[in-house]
């Protein structure tokens, strides 16, 4: 958050749980600008609540009520909020939400609606992804694409509601379950097609805009990945590193995109490169904060949540160039599993932590 657009802001409802509403929490604080946390039961004792000004309790299920947008909204008016921030997750991509808020006179500290739309709808982002309504949409696609194919939903973030198709059966397999996870998840049951390479490498570029200018703080290396979520993820790429000229090239990339929607926060372009080649093409966007994005800061000097560099509005670092790592920064995930049940999930109370 950049202190120049948000001076007539009073108060921010934070829309979010866990790390990133922590952290939105102390840029509010840094600004000198009240916050409100919304929290269910089970979240009674986290931190974001312990930090934020005013506490706010959410109806319905501790599952699911930081995804209804209609009753954050009502709780945003109702202690008198002007700005609400998504942080990532939940309703951090849905343009739906972003288009209430600012119809109810609330400002929303993200993109505009426009740019959710265009790049949280992945069909929307890439020519090359279309949308398959129905299981015979989906085969038709698969059959032009080529096997293997990924199915994938539409307003998905995060590889959530993937599943890799080997051949017709598999995609008819898939198909109702790729759609039933994609509605529960994110209110969208779109689902659409892609071919799948299963030998090339994940490497994001982390932008920031402001509706005029947009900059560039390097890129993250996320191809280790297990279930199709990131495992490790590096910064700086130590492929990108070792490659000339290929981080000028995903850079610019990745400016020239987010500069074409005018864009007006933090966001993430993803690409699959070829490890052998050193070619690339555009995966998505992330209209959003991404989980790695402190290890981006780390190496570049950058507070993602404020939008600047050391104090240095966007503007002014357009003109300093792209700036280079300092350092290395590495973020693992952490799992719970069963190694005897095929390293299946294994969700419990977490009742210690070294």
């Amino acid at each position: 958050m950049n202190p120049e657009p948000l001076r007539h802001i009073q108060k921010v409802l934070v829309a979010s749980r866990g790390e990133i509403a922590v952290r939105c929490i102390r840029a509010c604080r840094k600004l000198g600008i009240p916050s409100v946390a919304i929290v269910t039961q089970v979240d009674g004792s986290s931190l974001h609540v312990q930090l934020a000004d005013e506490v706010m309790t959410l109806p319905g299920s501790d599952r699911t009520a930081y995804t209804y947008g209609d009753a954050i909204l009502k709780i945003c008016q109702g202690c008198s909020a002007d700005a609400i921030i998504p942080g990532y997750g939940f309703l951090s991509e849905n343009f739906d939400f972003a288009d209430a808020v600012v119809q109810a006179g609330v400002t929303f500290v993200g993109p505009s609606s426009a740019s959710i739309k265009a790049t949280g709808l992945k069909h929307e982002a890439r020519r090359i992804a279309e949308q398959a309504n129905v299981p015979e949409h989906a085969l038709d696609g698969a059959r032009r694409l080529g096997f293997p194919v990924m199915l994938k939903a539409t307003g998905g973030g995060g590889w959530m509601g993937l599943q890799i198709c080997h051949n017709e059966d598999e995609v008819m397999q898939a198909f109702a379950q790729v759609e039933s996870r994609a509605g529960a998840l994110f209110k969208n049951r779109g689902v659409f097609l892609e071919r799948y390479y299963p030998h090339s490498l994940h490497i994001e570029v982390q932008v920031a805009g402001n509706g005029e200018v947009v900059v560039t703080f390097g890129e993250r290396e996320c191809s280790l990945q297990r279930r199709h979520q990131k495992v490790i993820e590096e910064c700086p790429s130590p492929f990108v590193q070792r490659t000339p000229g290929l981080r000028e090239k995903l850079l610019g990339a990745a400016i020239r995109y987010a500069s074409q929607l005018n864009y007006k926060s933090v966001g993430t372009v993803e690409f699959l490169v070829d490890d052998e080649t050193g070619d690339f093409f555009f995966l998505e966007m992330n209209p959003r904060l991404q989980v790695e994005h402190d290890i981006s800061e780390l190496c570049y000097g950058v507070d993602l949540e404020r939008g600047d560099r050391q104090g240095i509005p966007l503007e002014v670092l357009k003109g300093l160039g792209s700036p280079q790592p300092v350092g290395w920064a590495i973020e693992a995930r952490v799992y719970a599993e069963v190694p005897l049940r095929d390293f299946a999930p294994s969700p419990g109370l977490l009742q210690v932590v070294q």
